[in-house]
């Protein structure tokens, strides 16, 4: 079974869940415990678009949010502490996906229901799983940057490209650099080297590139780099460097910085992905629980019924499109300094 949701169908499901077209709970608590804050997603998307959907449709509802700051043993004292403050409903993107195993095993023994967030649990099932399709966005990234360097006449005998992945502890990293592997396996360029970014850490990305750049120097034709975090680590490092221009490099999560670098030429691609979206599914989903309802699952991924939805990729050939005319962002926000010429010239205002 596997039916992936589409953005276009995303949007009127979370308008109909915001604008009441769902049941409401009683009320209950529940917990939605993110990982790090070097990805900015979480603390501007993600937890205000959970907060705004749980507000319609539990408003009796309690919500706790911890982030654990790329700490596992720290998220695990989180998780322990929203269980004693009678969390119903934890919805958990885990920082450590195998370590994660064992506070769904916690909380299931106290018939506590945990909704796996953005990254998987592979080896033990959660109650439910709710994402983007990190494989496709994987290969999503890295078809469109081989397609940009095919049109572009970049000879597929000289050089290659590096891959910039994720955090090893993390499953949904996992899942894309299995993404970015198909994208790239049948497309002629070979990959200089590969590199696992602990933490999703954007310095250890900078760090790591720039030994590339030392070793194999002009022959970089490329960069697939798993998120925006590490497409931006990779971009200083040749920027330090002085290679100009920049050679092509991908992101993911359309943070306010990449769709800046996209516009003004730096980074290639993004990936737009509303994350409130996938916030409100997350919360319709803790309100059926509560209400001891059993969500209807539209596929499955590691023994656990999911909800998957497939992002846009972003260029600067369709960011007016898919962003600025969609209203996921605002020329307010993004258009700022020496990125009001870029915007002009693309028409965004």
């Amino acid at each position: 079974m596997r039916s992936i949701t589409t953005l276009a169908g995303a949007l009127p499901l979370a308008a109909a869940l915001l604008g009441g077209g769902a049941a409401f709970a009683a009320g209950g608590t529940v917990a939605f415990l993110m990982p790090d804050q070097a990805s900015t997603r979480y603390e501007q998307h993600d937890f205000p678009g959970f907060k705004a959907a749980m507000e319609k449709l539990c408003p009796d509802c309690t919500v706790i949010y911890q982030n654990a700051n790329a700490d596992a043993s720290l998220q695990q004292q989180q998780f322990n502490s929203v269980l004693t403050q009678g969390a119903k409903v934890v919805v958990l993107d885990p920082v450590d996906s195998a370590a994660a195993s064992s506070l769904v095993k916690l909380a299931q023994s106290q018939d506590v229901k945990v909704i796996a967030y953005d990254r998987p649990i592979p080896d033990v099932p959660a109650d439910y799983y709710v994402s983007f399709d990190n494989q496709g966005i994987g290969k999503a990234i890295s078809e469109s940057l081989v397609k940009h360097l095919e049109a572009a006449g970049v000879a597929k005998d000289k050089g290659g490209i590096l891959e910039i992945n994720g955090s090893p502890t993390d499953a949904a990293a996992g899942l894309i650099r299995d993404g970015i592997h198909e994208g790239l396996g049948a497309s002629g360029y070979k990959t200089l080297a590969e590199f696992d970014t602990p933490e999703w850490a954007p310095p250890k990305a900078q760090e790591w590139t720039s030994g590339q750049i030392q070793r194999f120097g002009a022959e970089i034709v490329g960069v697939v780099a798993a998120n925006d975090g590490t497409g931006g680590g990779a971009i200083a490092a040749f920027k330090a460097a002085g290679v100009d221009p920049v050679p092509p490099v991908t992101g993911n999560d359309a943070t306010i910085a990449a769709l800046q670098l996209v516009i003004s030429g730096d980074q290639y691609n993004t990936i737009s992905k509303p994350s409130e979206i996938v916030a409100a599914a997350a919360a319709e989903v803790a309100v059926q629980f509560l209400d001891g309802k059993t969500p209807e699952p539209q596929t499955e991924l590691y023994g656990t019924p999911s909800q998957l939805f497939v992002p846009a990729v972003v260029t600067k050939e369709n960011i007016k499109a898919e962003v600025f005319d969609k209203g996921i962002n605002t020329a307010a926000e993004i258009c700022t300094g020496r990125y009001a010429d870029g915007c002009k010239e693309l028409g965004i205002q």
